[in-house]
Formats: C-alpha cells, structure tokens, sequence
C-alpha cells in the first residue's frame, strides 16, 4: 500500500451563479519515463466553477500520438466551456456534442495534415471528467483508463467511482479521437457529494485496490483530509506537486500524473 503523510494548508473558496463554494486544488506533473525521454507532461485538466454546473476534466494525451497533449488540452477546455450552463436534464446529449466539437476543432487545427478524422490519431487522448448541479445531481463520463471517485463524508467505503477501461492488454485503452469513441464512453451518475477526485492513468493504481472494488485509503484519505482543511492555495498546490512527485510514485509508476481534487 501507497501512504502518504501531508502538511499543507489549501486555499481558495469561489462561488458559482448557484451560491455554491467550490474549492479546487489540481496538480499534473512529468512522469520519469517522459522526462528521460525529454518529452512534456502529456496530461492536461481544466475545471469550471463560474457556470450554472461545476465542471471539471482531465485527460491524457496518448505518449505515442504526435501531438497528444494538444488532443488532451482541446478535451478539456472545450467540455468546460460547452457543459457549464448546460441544463442538467440534458447533460448526456451535451456531453457527446462537446466531445464532437473537440473532435471538430483537431481536423482543422494546423497540424492535422488531412484535415479530417485520418490525422485525429496524431492527437489520441482519454477523457474523464464530472458535471455536478446546483441541485446535487452528479455525472462522470469518461472514455479510457484514468478514474473519478465522488464522497460524501468521511465514509471511504461507500462512494461512487468511474473506474479505467482498457483494452486487451493492460497498455492498451481507448480515445475519443477514435472513429468509434461513442462506444467508449461512459456515464456513471452520482448525488449529493461534497468531494470530486479525477486522475489520470498515472495515480489509479495508487488510489484503488487491484480490482477497483476499494479505495486505497493510505492514499486518498491523508489527500482530502488535509486539502479540505487547508486555506491556502500556494501551499496545497505545492503539497500536491510534492505528493505526485515523491520518490515511491515515481518507482510504482513512471507515467505522467494528474490529480484533481474538489470540494463541492
């Protein structure tokens, strides 16, 4: 087991048009294998909290695609801005014309040759993420391996997680950049949480048990307790960083790192 043991102080509260305080605190940071190989962290994550919903996302640029991290960046940005007025009792058909429209904005981006699906593998990318309500109502999509975990409370054996998907083999996982991402994605709703974890690959085998039936509490745990309590952000930020980049991490695995954490 991965245990971790934090002093940090997080900051920042901000209120959406719903009156809600959200409080957010996200790291990513460059996996030993990248930074031997002189490549950046292909990560990106982007959230929302200004907007009728919550939104937050997180993707990760494939290590063997071109331009992977453009493909996790144009995911992120473009879902944040399309879901955050959205009314929820639409969110899943706005969910999959927001990926459309990120998938639109890669044909014509300059470096897509073809200037049509055929370069979109140039730019391969997971996504997960979550839309949350005024009203309470939560919802993960995701396509690909990366994880969302929602708590309510302190109860670590009672939550609700979207877990990776992976393909045949335990390195092969799926894109929204594929001809058939549909069949990829998928939706796991939730309710009433007051706390958001979205990762990328790099952090799932850390924060659950081999086979995602519990949360690894040596390691989620020590994270939301201390993020929760902390009022200042220069200090979560820089615990988090640290935490991602400690020695065990980066020996259990050598991929790029991305943590997202909310409190909703």
């Amino acid at each position: 087991m991965f245990r971790i043991c934090l002093k940090i102080r997080v900051t920042g509260m901000k209120k959406s048009s719903s009156s809600r305080k959200i409080r957010v605190v996200a790291a990513s940071v460059c996996g030993p294998m990248h930074r031997y190989r002189k490549m950046p962290c292909q990560d990106y994550f982007k959230h929302k909290v200004c907007g009728r919903n919550f939104v937050a996302v997180v993707s990760d640029g494939a290590g063997s695609a071109k331009y992977g991290k453009i493909g996790a960046r144009v995911i992120c940005e473009t879902m944040v801005d399309l879901l955050a007025n959205c009314r929820f009792d639409n969110i899943k058909a706005k969910i999959l014309s927001s990926i459309e429209t990120a998938r639109r904005k890669l044909m014509r981006h300059r470096l897509n040759k073809s200037k049509g699906t055929d370069g979109l593998i140039d730019f391969s990318a997971t996504v997960v993420g979550a839309v949350c309500s005024p009203e309470g109502e939560g919802l993960f999509f995701h396509i690909g391996d990366g994880a969302g975990i929602a708590l309510s409370g302190d109860d670590y054996d009672c939550f609700v997680a979207s877990k990776p998907e992976n393909g045949n083999f335990s390195c092969e996982t799926f894109f929204y950049t594929m001809d058939d991402w549909k069949d990829s994605l998928r939706f796991t709703p939730f309710e009433h949480a007051d706390t958001i974890f979205l990762m990328s690959d790099g952090l799932t085998n850390f924060a659950f048990s081999a086979d995602y039936s519990r949360i690894e509490k040596g390691f989620i745990a020590p994270i939301n307790t201390f993020l929760r309590n902390e009022k200042s952000r220069p200090k979560a930020l820089r615990a988090l960083n640290n935490t991602l980049n400690l020695p065990m991490a980066k020996r259990l695995n050598s991929d790029d790192k991305t943590l997202l954490w909310a409190r909703i």
